[in-house]
């Protein structure tokens, strides 16, 4: 292996666990769940309680439907841990950037050396949802 695939794997390494989550408390938060229970909405069924917004991102990638998962994923794990049974997903999108890496020479005697420089462009998949607590969320839509 040479000097510029450990360096483009190092790269992409450093920057591949670039995820976060932040909230913002609108109500009172409940005893954790399991996020598989968390079920996702369109629009607030009735008689939710909104308990936080959520905003999560994916680690940085290629923008794979992958990474729009582990972003809603992500929303679905706070949710849980706040005790919020539902998340209203109020959209999914893309942020990017090109990640640059460049590799260089210097001379030696009278041997000279050159450089390459590469851009990898990369995107990292963001959230944004309503946690919610859904009093009945077995019921039918019609009997809420």
């Amino acid at each position: 292996m040479n000097i510029r695939s450990i360096a483009v794997l190092g790269l992409l390494l450093a920057v591949g666990g670039c995820a976060s989550t932040s909230k913002v408390m609108l109500g009172q938060a409940r005893a954790p769940i399991d996020p598989a229970s968390v079920q996702i909405y369109s629009t607030p069924p009735a008689g939710s309680v909104e308990i936080a917004q959520l905003e999560s991102s994916s680690a940085v990638g290629f923008g794979t439907q992958g990474q729009t998962d582990a972003a809603v994923l992500r929303l679905k794990r706070e949710a849980a841990a706040l005790g919020a049974n539902g998340v209203i997903l109020m959209g999914v999108g893309s942020s990017g950037s090109p990640v640059g890496m460049s590799v260089g020479a210097g001379s030696y005697g009278s041997h000279v050396g050159g450089g390459v420089g590469i851009g990898i462009p990369t995107t990292q998949k963001r959230a944004a949802g309503v946690a919610i607590w859904v009093p009945n969320p077995d019921a039918p839509a019609h009997a809420r």
